[in-house]
């Protein structure tokens, strides 16, 4: 049984079955009419133009290997021969240091001081979107919070708490996920969350459970911005606040492009701003992108993602045998041909996010271990 607590969170009780996704009919009829019931509300708080969110492309490319970079002054609409593909394709990042910010702790299935406290909880407590189609959202007809990283948070709950286990679902803005995980507000956050440099600092981090990158979304009639060139001067770009969109702009190759940032506390209220025209484009992950489209269809992505950028489940920088454990549910998770993480794959994401270029299958990331 689902309850929504006085702050906004869900608790449910046990997982749900995996049987391919019926797309909710609010939802699938697409357009302004359809996003507004949820979106609204969150559009009323958003703070004036002044940033921007993340872009993804659907049904022309993919959220892995195989993408290949446009970069600032050049725009691409369709797939890259072969070989220029993989000489352009956007690279992970490295940080100062050398390390691979994707790097996280072997799996263990032992327990330790954070995986005792949600024990004896009887709890796990996670930040999530409620906003994110296919990702994270609150499907209108049911009221229940579901997608893939919902799954996921499932399969991690049932590693934890055995069958049935109850979990609160605590929705937090984009700018609120490290904050909510250094204050202990949440256990963990499974929230598209891409694993870089700078986040490391900060939280700990689960190895990658899906790729995407930066990409851009317009409407598919009258689309104002066409790439990253210098048509993109004094155009409004929206991204949300706190999110690796952000930081792309803000770096010096981007920013003198001249888009005006928009930014917002979600980068799902971008949708809203390019139905109300206060917004040109939204640059937001791939992954994220493709949801939207398939939830308003008149908005399409374009171009290919310029960046490449593992998910992961963010975690306390000192629970490091809760990050272990995760990591454990994550090797099983994504084990054999008939996985959990292919289930969850195709039941949210194959009607929208397509294969690669190179007509390879899905799949998850190989998962990357700094005390191999």
């Amino acid at each position: 049984m689902d309850r929504t607590d006085r702050d906004g969170s869900v608790a449910r009780q046990g997982p749900s079955g995996h049987a391919r996704r019926g797309r909710p009919l609010a939802v699938a009829a697409g357009g302004l009419g359809v996003v507004a019931a949820v979106l609204i509300p969150a559009l009323l708080a958003v703070p004036s133009p002044g940033g921007s969110d993340d872009a993804a492309r659907a049904r022309t490319h993919t959220t892995g290997p195989g993408t290949h970079t446009t970069g600032p002054g050049t725009h691409t609409t369709g797939p890259a021969h072969p070989a220029a593909r993989a000489a352009a394709a956007p690279q992970p990042e490295t940080c100062a240091d050398g390390r691979d910010p994707a790097e996280s702790l072997k799996p263990s299935g032992d327990s330790g001081p954070a995986v005792d406290r949600i024990k004896k909880r009887g709890r796990l407590v996670v930040g999530v979107d409620q906003n994110s189609y296919l990702w994270g959202y609150r499907d209108p007809g049911s009221g229940k919070i579901d997608g893939f990283d919902i799954d996921l948070v499932r399969a991690i709950a049932e590693d934890l708490l055995g069958p049935d286990p109850s979990v609160t679902y605590k929705t937090i803005p984009t700018d609120q996920r490290i904050p909510a995980i250094k204050k202990g507000d949440v256990d963990m956050v499974v929230r598209t969350m891409t694993v870089n440099c700078d986040r490391i600092k900060e939280v700990a981090f689960s190895t990658a459970y899906f790729e995407a990158g930066q990409q851009l979304l317009v409407p598919k009639k009258h689309a104002r911005v066409k790439g990253f060139d210098a048509g993109m001067r004094g155009k409004r770009l929206c991204f949300a606040e706190g999110s690796t969109a952000q930081a792309l702009m803000k770096s010096p190759a981007y920013r003198k492009l001249g888009a005006e940032p928009v930014v917002v506390p979600n980068q799902l209220d971008c949708l809203v701003r390019l139905q109300l025209g206060q917004a040109d484009a939204t640059l937001t992950d791939s992954a994220l992108g493709a949801g939207q489209a398939a939830q308003d269809p008149s908005v399409e992505l374009i171009g290919d993602p310029v960046t490449a950028e593992p998910y992961g489940v963010a975690m306390n920088l000192a629970d490091e045998d809760l990050v272990r454990r995760v990591n454990k549910v994550l090797k099983d998770y994504s084990k054999g041909d008939h996985s959990r993480w292919l289930a969850a794959y195709d039941k949210w994401l194959a009607d929208d996010i397509m294969g690669t270029d190179d007509g390879k299958e899905p799949s998850p990331p190989d998962p990357k271990y700094r005390d191999d």
